[in-house]
This record gives C-alpha cells, structure tokens and sequence, in this order.
C-alpha cells in the first residue's frame, strides 16, 4: 500500500469541503438548528412524551443523521464529478494508488465531512438541553457506518452523473423523502398500520432508529436488522464501487 500517496489523497479530500467551510459545515449547522427550535422546542411543546423521552430528544438523533447522510454522499458525488468533468480524474488514476487506495481516500473524506456535520449539530443541541448519549460504542458504529455506504453511494453518483442536475437526483428523490419517512420526526407507532409495514421495509428507518437508540436508549426496530443491513449494504456497494474504477467506467476515456 502507498502510505504516502493515500494520505496525500486523503489530505487534498478534507481540505476540499473546509475551503468551502461556509457552504460545506456551516450551512448545514444552521439548518439542522432550525430545525432542533422548530420542530424540537416550538413543536415539541405541544407534544406528549415519546418512549419515556421529550420530543427534542426524539427527534435530535434523526436530525444528526439526516446532516451526516447528505454530507457525506455530497462530498464524494461532488468531488469525483468535478475531477471528471475537469478531467483532473486521469492525473488520479496514473499515480502510483491503486484502485482500493482511491476509493478509501474519498470515502474519508466523505465520513470526515460527515462527521464534522453530524457532531456539530449534536454540539449544537447542548443549547437546548437535547443532546445524550446512552451507547458511545454503537453511536460511534452507526455514524462512521452510515456515512460509508453514503459515501460509496455518492461515489456511484459521481460516476454515473453528467451534468450537475443528475448529481442532485438521488439526493432530491431518495435520500430526503426516505430519510423524513423514516422517523426522523415521528415515532413508527404514530403512523396507520399499513404505512408501519412500508416504513419497516425503509432501510433509512433503520439507520435512524438505531442511532436513536445509541443516543436516548429509545428503540423501535430489531437492532440485528439494521446492522446486518448496514454490513450488507458496505460490502456490496464497496465491491460494486471497486469493479467499476477498475473497469475504467465513466473515468476513462
């Protein structure tokens, strides 16, 4: 493995997202703050106990991931169409890095952003007394983890992508509705039964609730489900990811 080359790959990726430090961390930090005061306090107080806990507690997990899913996925979507559409994309692939090495360098940088992202919107909440953590080890699992796979699905947009509207599609039609269905903002149990069945077949549902869970104890789904699906979800697209760079497709011409 060329340790210096992966870190230097590393270093350009995270040094991309603070130059643009504005757009990329605080844009995102003010948003998920509007949201923690309108829909956690304002909302909140005309709203029962949720599994034992506030609303602003109920709703705070499903915020930090709703932030760390888009960031991560924007990082690398963004960042490998931009070196395409450049053609930056053929100075990366003559390095001496190999495949592997390339796609642990961007998908780094995509935890790294959303990380920075979800933490600092965890920080955040502390001003409003809504920010707990019952399982460090598994709030650690479910935020690293989920921003692999949307990592590695954002390396597969900015493969697929050729013009910056197909870059959003996925973001705009998939991720934001199924992450809101979710149970970012509501308990499963508060939806008619039929939709309860729809939502359990939602892998974002189980993303939220088990991140919940690791912050406030509160839990609507088998644990297993969710981490079996995560690693399902990990492996199959890294593989997928890692055929299609060393196929060449869309990055070589």
């Amino acid at each position: 493995m060329n340790v210096i080359g992966l870190q230097t790959f590393i270093y350009r990726e995270i040094q991309r997202f603070l130059r643009t430090f504005v757009q990329s961390v605080l844009s995102p930090w003010i948003s998920a703050v509007l949201y923690i005061l309108v829909f956690g306090v304002i909302v909140g107080k005309s709203i029962a106990l949720i599994g034992g806990v506030r609303y602003i507690d109920f709703v705070l997990p499903g915020i930090v991931m709703l932030n760390l899913i888009g960031s991560s996925f924007s990082q690398t979507a963004f960042s490998l169409y931009f070196q395409r559409f450049t053609r930056h994309i053929e100075e990366i692939l003559v390095a001496p890095i190999s495949y592997l090495e390339m796609i642990i360098g961007y998908v780094v940088g995509g935890v790294t952003r959303g990380l920075v992202v979800g933490l600092g919107v965890y920080v955040l909440a502390i001003f409003f007394s809504a920010a707990t953590i019952a399982n460090f080890g598994l709030f650690l699992f479910y935020a690293v983890s989920v921003a692999v796979i949307f990592s590695l699905m954002g390396l597969l947009i900015g493969l697929w992508s050729d013009n910056f509207e197909q870059l959003s599609l996925l973001n705009t039609f998939v991720i934001t509705p199924f992450t809101f269905l979710g149970g970012v903002f509501n308990s499963i149990h508060m939806l008619p039964e039929k939709m309860q069945i729809f939502v359990r077949f939602n892998p974002f549902f189980y993303f939220v609730d088990g991140l919940r869970f690791s912050m406030i104890g509160v839990q609507e789904s088998n644990i297993w489900i969710g981490v079996t699906m995560i690693l399902v979800l990990i492996f199959g697209l890294g593989a997928l990811v890692w055929y299609l760079f060393k196929i060449g497709w869309r990055i070589r011409s």
